[in-house]
């Protein structure tokens, strides 16, 4: 390669040839390309060591400054592999992805808690020794400082404002003093946004990360007064002064900002507007309640508020406190499920299919595919077996919301009413 082909090295204040000079002193000792690049895996600078080992890809990337897309089930791999170093304190070998591609250790670059990027060394097939480590772990602090200086001030106050709003959605800062750190009027009306990927996956520290990272360079420029912050499991921005609707617009935008094709899908979940930040902490359990629902649905809405899965979460904290009460389950409804799996029957699904089709005995048979006499025969012996009372409303919903959670485990109580109900008659379809 003609090294006097690519883009400038100089970033304009100096940091761009002092980074590149640190890519050619970590190659020096490891023998391999490095490269060093922002948390979008755009290429900060590379070394241009003679004689280095180098590959396709860190060609590719270097002509591009950025890191190309692994193709087809490559792509997936190659997140993982992101995710894995910014969420690891030390050196993190790694293989290569491709055919004709050479292995990799990397590091994270960070500033404290605050992550800027990564370090990308080409190895050989053996791993790196003692020498190559403390290269490549040294240069990350020193990139760290090249890095924080090219970010300016703006970077260090966005951290600032993330610690401020994240201590007041913990509830351990005053409104008042979190107002005051962010610029805005005590008493100024917010709404809570919160983002977070599909699924739960071991990786997500590093995935939010990067979510919060995406989000702070796009509020920066389309609403410098919103506050971003990063929790356990999702990110939050708090956005002063929007409607409804146009909170969702806003939300649905910035969605669609962050999104990196070939990524994990996200969702977001749209607040309440509130009147002052000291309701922070209730808008922040509103908008997990949405993330908890949606997050673990493939077909749910990219954007929600509570009104949109209002039953879903309903159910979910019904679920909670039947989790944590296990006496407030109806005995009858954990005999009926108990009597399924040990007998291979099918009461619950019966009661639920006619539950759903509100008592429309011909619906409910279609769906379950049996005929309506054996449905009706099935909902009578449940009162028979189990002691349910399908024409007392209260007892309809009980039951209903215990098939709709989809309780399993019997308790206690649940085994002992069905050692009764096994005397009240014979094993039935």
């Amino acid at each position: 390669m003609n090294w006097s082909d690519t883009p400038s090295r100089d970033g304009g204040d100096g940091t761009g040839e002092e980074l590149f000079a640190l890519a050619d002193a970590i190659a020096a000792v490891i023998g391999g390309s490095v490269a060093i690049e922002d948390l979008d895996t755009r290429v900060l600078a590379y070394s241009t060591l003679p004689g280095q080992r180098i590959d396709e890809l860190r060609r590719q990337g270097i002509l591009g400054r950025h890191v190309p897309d692994q193709p087809g089930p490559q792509a997936e791999r190659q997140q993982r592999q992101y995710r894995q170093v910014l969420a690891d304190p030390g050196v993190v070998p790694l293989p290569g992805l491709a055919e004709g591609e050479l292995p990799r250790a990397a590091v994270a670059v960070r500033a404290g808690d605050l992550p800027l990027g990564t370090i990308w060394a080409i190895t050989d097939h053996t791993p790196l020794d003692e020498a190559g480590e403390r290269a490549l772990l040294d240069g990350a602090g020193t990139a760290a400082l090249h890095m924080l200086r090219r970010r300016g001030a703006a970077a260090l106050e966005l951290h600032a404002r993330d610690r401020a709003l994240r201590a007041c959605l913990d509830g351990t800062a005053p409104a008042q003093e979190t107002a005051y750190q962010l610029g805005l009027p005590a008493s100024t009306h917010v709404t809570l946004l919160g983002f977070a990927p599909v699924g739960a996956s071991a990786e997500a520290g590093a995935l939010l990360t990067r979510i919060c990272a995406g989000l702070g360079r796009h509020w920066a420029a389309v609403r410098p007064a919103a506050a971003v912050a990063t929790g356990p499991r999702a990110v939050y921005t708090l956005l002063p002064g929007d409607d409804l609707e146009s909170a969702r617009r806003l939300t649905a935008q910035a969605l669609a900002a962050i999104a990196r094709p070939r990524s994990e899908p996200l969702r977001a979940a749209v607040s309440r507007r509130a009147t002052g930040l000291n309701e922070l902490p209730e808008l922040r359990s509103e908008v997990d309640d949405v993330l908890r629902v949606t997050t673990g649905d493939a077909d749910a809405p990219q954007v929600a508020a509570l009104a949109d899965v209002h039953a879903r979460v309903l159910i979910a904290h019904l679920a909670d406190e039947l989790a944590r009460r296990p006496r407030l389950r109806h005995p009858g409804v954990e005999a009926m499920l108990e009597h399924d799996r040990t007998h291979h029957t099918h009461y619950a699904a019966s009661v639920a299919a006619w539950l759903d089709a509100v008592g429309n005995v011909g619906e409910a048979a279609r769906r379950l595919t049996v005929h309506q006499n054996t449905l009706k025969y099935r909902l009578r012996r449940t009162r028979e077996l189990f002691g349910l009372d399908l024409d007392d409303p209260d007892d309809r919903l009980s039951c209903w919301m215990q098939l709709r959670i989809g309780l399993s485990r019997p308790s206690p109580t649940a085994s002992e009413a069905h050692r009764r109900a096994r005397s009240a008659g014979p094993r039935t379809p």
